[in-house]
């Protein structure tokens, strides 16, 4: 199916109409050597990611529903975000609004009772149908048309195009803003358990082995996760992953994820080598491992930093997969049972102009396109 027409004038613009797929939930499965993904148009959303753990066996290492009108109805209830796109502006917008060139935008304040805005709104990219741009055996490109949704300003197309190569998942999402100046920070919104839940200790991923060694700084947060316009050293800290370290060995002491919170949500900063560019693509920025089934993920990404949430909020009332049951009871996602790695520009960066941060999230029709690209490379390990 062909989206929309993409180049338009800015008279001709509001005549766009945003195209979707029939159905929304359809999977869409591309497989290389060592790796089997599948994605619905609904958010643009990954819902199964397969590869070998050290015994040779597939896993499903990201958390999802196999019924793929659960997103839909979890959109409705608990709004977990599970693997989608999450825009037109990821993360945390203070107070919900921002001024671009004299010009102030009020976003739906959807979090914290009004005082901020997450995820693009109330309705974000995640809760769009996607339209099918093409696939096949390797890829799968979705796009979405933006008219302004939620107060943003302008028109915004955007693709996402999912490849998978051995072992390797990529992924690259393109915002083209149409008309006017927009600010534009997309992420990928996945949550992961390397350890597929094989056996009670991989439940949570308290022993999984987390590695980030260009991020010594946090974006310092109030108690409702709202930067605060400072940044945090974090060296000798229990953010401190520069060397690696399991993940549950100072989460107890971990308290800056928000009011009455235990546990990681925190903005990374990505501080490249002194020769590396500052959106460069060459380095790992991140490795995880589970010692459970030996998965071990190695990212690489053009963006400036990392939101790691430790899945701090469930609750055990989420049941897994069934390709993730591997017990004779029911398993339940429980507090610490995964991690969502968001790779991402500074949170709230529209709003912290002495960061330095306005040329990588506010676009034009007369810029380069917004890029976010990630690429997962999995391997075993023990």
């Amino acid at each position: 199916m062909r989206p929309s027409h993409l180049l338009a004038t800015s008279s001709a613009v509001a005549g766009l109409v945003a195209q979707t797929t029939t159905d929304p939930f359809q999977k869409y499965t591309i497989s290389a050597p060592g790796i089997n993904a599948s994605f619905v148009a609904y958010g643009a959303r990954l819902t199964n990611l397969y590869v070998n753990d050290k015994n040779g066996n597939p896993q499903d290492v990201a958390l999802g529903y196999d019924n793929g009108s659960a997103y839909r109805t979890n959109d409705l209830t608990y709004h977990t975000y599970f693997g989608p796109v999450v825009g037109r502006y990821a993360n945390r917008i203070k107070n919900g609004t921002f001024k671009i060139d004299e010009t102030t935008s009020n976003i739906p304040e959807n979090e914290h009772y009004g005082h901020d805005t997450l995820h693009g709104g109330t309705v974000g990219y995640d809760q769009r149908n996607w339209t099918v741009v093409s696939a096949n055996e390797t890829t799968v490109t979705f796009s979405f048309l933006d008219l302004g949704y939620e107060g943003f300003p302008g028109n915004v197309i955007t693709y996402a195009t999912y490849t998978v190569s051995p072992y390797t998942w990529t992924s690259r999402l393109v915002s083209i803003p149409l008309d006017e100046p927009t600010p534009i920070m997309l992420a990928n919104h996945v949550y992961w358990n390397l350890g597929a839940f094989v056996n009670q200790e991989a439940h949570t991923i308290l022993n999984n082995t987390l590695y980030m060694p260009y991020s010594d700084r946090i974006i310092g947060i109030d108690n409702i996760e709202v930067p605060t316009g400072t940044l945090e050293y974090i060296p000798g800290t229990p953010w401190d992953f520069t060397s690696p370290k399991q993940i549950g060995t100072d989460i107890l002491s971990a308290n800056q994820c928000g009011y009455d919170c235990i546990g990681y949500d925190n903005a990374f900063i990505l501080d490249r080598l002194r020769y590396s560019a500052p959106e460069s693509t060459d380095l790992t920025v991140l490795t995880m491992s589970s010692p459970d089934t030996g998965i071990q993920m190695s990212l690489t990404t053009n963006q400036q930093s990392l939101q790691i949430y430790s899945c701090n909020g469930q609750n055990g009332s989420i049941p897994v997969k069934a390709s993730q049951q591997h017990g004779t009871t029911e398993t339940f996602v429980p507090k610490y049972g995964c991690v969502v790695i968001e790779t991402q520009q500074w949170i709230d960066g529209i709003n912290q102009p002495e960061w330095g941060q306005l040329g990588y999230q506010v676009y034009t029709p007369m810029t380069e396109p917004a890029v976010v690209w990630g690429q997962y490379t999995f391997s075993t390990i023990g």
